[in-house]
């Protein structure tokens, strides 16, 4: 069975990182800051800001959350992230996305200060990122370098396939394991012959959004599965089938009516050499680089070396 590479402690790791980096910052007079911009009352946007919040207070980080009406127009969106780039006590602005769809999104993204996009969304910050100059990267691919790292997983030389080519994803964590000299392809829905990519992965990316797609058959025997994927399964034959041995499965979603699984199917443990759960595995990454690139954003603002 394969290692369970446990995102919870290493995320934990990271925050005791943070927590020290603001301790010595907070020795200077600095107080690294974060604004999150939530705009109307999207629920599941609730739940995500306020666990930023909370963990920003964990670690010493000052945050606002600014949460503008839902009938707000582009303009005074952008007009608030005008005002925040000025603020000097602010240094990450987070946009939560989706935003209304009245609302241009890319030119809210692209209002945002290169400087304070902890996000890593910006082009200035994706040209950064792929021709490795210092900048924020998106939290998600830079979250999954630090589970390869830490947990002793050789990216130099390696064959890595990347499933899917999202912007937030797809693309920066390929960009990351390039930069890391691993040899890069990038597979998606019009990928002809998937297996015959994914068979040959010593490390295998799953970021594609459709749940237990990477089945056994596709990995390398000994590959290190990252499963970057969430997926609400509500089906109760589903469940069965996917989890027959996982009494614990069975029990939640006869409490709750649903369970999470990835992009990768769950007897891929049996074949691979170590694999990211779900939950519990990159997604506990996320928030703690959002956290890092704002004490980064801090220093890198004053010309300070990062750590």
């Amino acid at each position: 069975m394969a290692t369970i590479l446990d995102g919870n402690n290493i995320a934990a790791q990271i925050k005791d990182e943070v927590a020290a980096q603001v301790k010595e910052l907070a020795a200077q007079g600095i107080r690294p800051g974060l604004a999150a911009v939530l705009v109307g009352e999207d629920p599941a946007s609730e739940i995500y800001v306020r666990s930023k919040v909370r963990v920003c207070e964990q670690l010493g980080v000052f945050s606002e959350k600014i949460s503008p009406p839902a009938s707000s127009t582009s303009e005074q969106i952008l007009e608030l992230i005008h005002s925040l780039n000025q603020r000097e006590d602010i240094d990450g602005i987070l946009v939560q996305l989706p935003l209304p769809p009245h609302i241009d999104s890319k030119r809210v993204l692209l209002a945002v200060c290169p400087e304070k996009d902890v996000d890593g969304f910006h082009p200035v910050n994706v040209g950064n990122l792929s021709t490795q100059r210092p900048g924020l990267a998106p939290c998600t691919p830079a979250g999954i370098m630090e589970i390869l790292r830490r947990s002793g997983i050789e990216i130099a030389g390696r064959s890595a396939v990347v499933l899917g080519r999202s912007d937030i994803v797809g693309k920066p964590i390929a960009m990351m394991l390039m930069n890391a000299n691993a040899t890069v392809t990038v597979c998606h829905s019009r990928t002809v012959d998937l297996p015959a990519y994914t068979s040959t992965a010593d490390i295998l990316v799953a970021a594609i959004g459709k749940a237990a797609m990477v089945k056994p058959e596709m990995v390398k025997p000994g590959a290190a599965v990252i499963d970057v994927g969430i997926n609400r399964l509500m089906d109760k034959n589903k469940v069965r089938e996917y989890f027959p041995d996982d009494p614990k499965r069975q029990e939640e979603f006869a409490a709750k009516g649903s369970t999470l699984i990835g992009d990768v199917h769950p007897r891929v443990a049996e074949v691979a050499g170590a694999i990211t759960p779900v939950p519990g595995g990159v997604g506990p990454l996320t928030i703690a680089m959002l956290m890092a690139n704002t004490v980064k954003a801090a220093r890198l603002r004053r010309g300070m070396a990062v750590q």
